[in-house]
């Protein structure tokens, strides 16, 4: 079976490497690619197997999984698979079936070794030392600033060309650029040293003025991933200055591009799943800022990129817990990790603590126990080192009070809700956020659904929960302005996280106490709370969309702190905003403030 050869070109010089290669080898590929079909559901290779070929998925999508059978990766159209097997042994080192009707494009393994070795943009994207590639929009619709490098080389227009070339060596780059201050005179490759310098037998000392490519082309920080790809192929260019006002500010080449499409979370993700230690995991979870940079540049939404920062997590947390049943041996009873706060709602950003808890069967002996809290300490410990920071609050399974028989835990519920003093309601509300991530996910069957139950005919427990929902309140002033913090650290600016995100967040858990919601997450909250009436349909889509514009602000400011190169935080000074930003976020606040004084006077809707 195969594709109308120039539909199949249209198609591969859509996606890269292709697109980067010369016509004629792609011509010849045109005639080594086959065409193969899968219906959902069927397997496409299993781990182990012999494997056809490179496979690209020309339609449809395909689930890649490992041999334990977790799922690694959630592939789409343009994306490829089963290189990693056919570079080493030609056997499948995953397992991968097609989740909906596919039609997949098979590149035969000869055919695909002798792309790698004879066409470097092709070696360089197949790499596996490097994370595969994310889809090709997220490239074309980013912003340029999230792609370029910050700290482009630089050197004096009368540094001489041996001088240069040491320096772009030590920096192992590929070009330097010639400035006078911050002004852009030029630019200097190796391939301009390979063509004009060693070719022409140039003295060493010759300055770089006589042989850099003078007022090169350049783009403004706004500039598209689109409008970086679009020049470099026009012009046969691999490296693009970032200039502002005629001024440096960074450079963007071919590597930084394949670096650019090479980070998704489903391969860090892959990359975790095989660590054999957590220095391996830790080296993962600290392209967790880039990878946040980049989907949001993508225009990615809120929900979509915190659920993907947490999958991570989830990852984490799963292969520590693998590792530590290898040092330890079996668990000598079934035992359940559940994560709470932001990892059990899978809002997960760029400034996440750990928040943790252990189940284990009641059949535990107290000399079992010393295994369980060995367990929490390799897991908490490991978190801790990929940038999961200890609890402040100690709300971790390494504190024996969270390490606990499932009796022990029915019976916390049960106590919080017959007696809802402030430390039970604060632990309440941390605990209906609990997620099960590793283990035996059965010893949590039913027990959400009981508490929420039994919480939600417990009329006094449910007013002193509202309470304590409502103490979080939006930052707003005198006729609902937007009101800063007064004093202190972060003086002038507003906590997008206790004062922003956290009052939605309270908001949604009360509702889905109310009306016993079996969701987590604060959206899929406020979604069913709509669906189950106790929200107003208007009430509930303001709410969505108040919710929308304070988690994307958040996300924003965390990226451009990123960018900056500052660690991200949830503190916006508001004069970062345009007015019809501030404007946008005040009205989402004023939503906020309306629907929390709604529960507090016993309405519960909006309309």
């Amino acid at each position: 079976m195969s594709d109308p050869s120039d539909d199949l070109r249209a198609f591969l010089t859509s996606v890269h490497p292709y697109n980067a290669l010369p016509g004629d080898v792609l011509d010849g590929l045109l005639s080594a690619f086959r065409a193969q079909d899968y219906a959902g559901g069927e397997a496409i290779y299993t781990f182990g197997e012999p494997l056809a070929g490179l496979y690209l998925i020309r339609e449809g999508a395909v689930e890649i999984t490992d041999e334990r059978g977790n799922t690694v990766s959630l592939l789409s159209a343009r994306n490829t698979f089963g290189e990693r097997g056919l570079t080493r042994d030609g056997l499948a080192a995953t397992t991968a079936h097609a989740s909906a009707d596919t039609r997949l494009l098979v590149l035969p393994r000869a055919d695909f070794l002798r792309l790698i070795e004879t066409q470097e943009v092709a070696a360089r994207f197949f790499d596996r030392s490097r994370p595969a590639k994310a889809q090709r929009d997220d490239l074309a619709n980013s912003r340029i600033d999230a792609l370029m490098s910050r700290e482009p080389l630089t050197c004096g227009p009368d540094t001489p060309v041996q001088q240069a070339a040491q320096q772009m060596r030590d920096r192992h780059v590929s070009s330097i650029c010639v400035t006078d201050g911050t002004r852009l005179l030029g630019i200097l490759t190796l391939r301009d040293l390979g063509s004009k310098v060693l070719a022409e037998a140039l003295a060493p000392d010759t300055p770089v003025r006589r042989v850099m490519t003078e007022n090169p082309l350049s783009l403004p920080p706004d500039a598209l991933g689109s409008d970086v790809l679009h020049t470099m192929m026009e012009h046969r260019i691999g490296h693009i200055p970032v200039t502002e006002g005629g001024a440096l500010r960074g450079i963007v080449t071919q590597t930084d591009l394949t670096r650019f499409q090479a980070l998704s979370s489903g391969h860090l993700i892959h990359d975790i799943a095989k660590a054999s230690d957590v220095e391996s995991m830790a080296a993962a979870t600290a392209q967790i800022p880039t990878l946040l940079v980049q989907l949001t540049a993508a225009g990615t939404r809120h929900e979509v990129t915190t659920r993907l920062i947490t999958d991570i997590a989830d990852a984490v947390t799963r292969r520590l817990l693998t590792l530590a049943e290898e040092k330890l041996g079996p668990p000598p009873v079934r035992y359940l990790w559940l994560a709470c706060g932001s990892q059990g709602r899978q809002e997960q950003t760029g400034v996440s603590d750990q928040d943790n808890c252990l189940m284990l069967d009641d059949t535990v002996t107290p000399d079992q126990m010393p295994y369980f809290h060995d367990l929490a300490r390799i897991v908490s410990d490991g978190l801790h080192a990929c940038g999961y920071v200890y609890c402040p609050g100690d709300m971790m399974a390494t504190n024996p009070r969270w390490c606990q028989p499932l009796r022990v835990w029915r019976s916390y519920f049960n106590k919080w809700i017959r007696t809802p003093n402030p430390e039970a309601q604060m632990l309440a509300s941390v605990m209906f956020d609990l997620r099960p991530i590793g283990g035996d996910a059965t010893l949590f069957d039913g027990l959400h659904s009981d508490t929420l139950a039994l919480a939600s005919r417990n009329s006094i427990f449910v007013a002193h929960m509202v309470s304590n929902a409502l103490k979080h309140t939006p930052p707003l002033g005198l006729l609902r302005g937007i009101a800063t913090i007064r004093s202190g650290e972060h003086k002038n600016t507003l906590d997008l996280k206790h004062n922003g995100v956290v009052p939605v967040t309270d908001l949604a858990r009360i509702y889905a106490l109310q009306g016993r919601l079996t969701p987590v997450n604060t959206r899929a909250r406020i979604r069913a709370a709509l669906e189950a009436q106790l929200l107003s349909p208007s009430g509930g889509q303001d709410l969505l969309d108040a919710y929308d514009v304070i988690a994307e602000a958040r996300l924003d400011h965390q990226c451009t702190r990123i960018k900056a190169g500052e660690k991200p935080d949830n503190f916006l000074a508001p004069t970062a905003l345009s007015d019809f930003e501030r404007s946008h976020l005040r009205n989402a606040f004023v939503v906020v403030k309306a629907l929390q004084a709604s529960l507090g006077q016993g309405r519960g809707t909006l309309s």
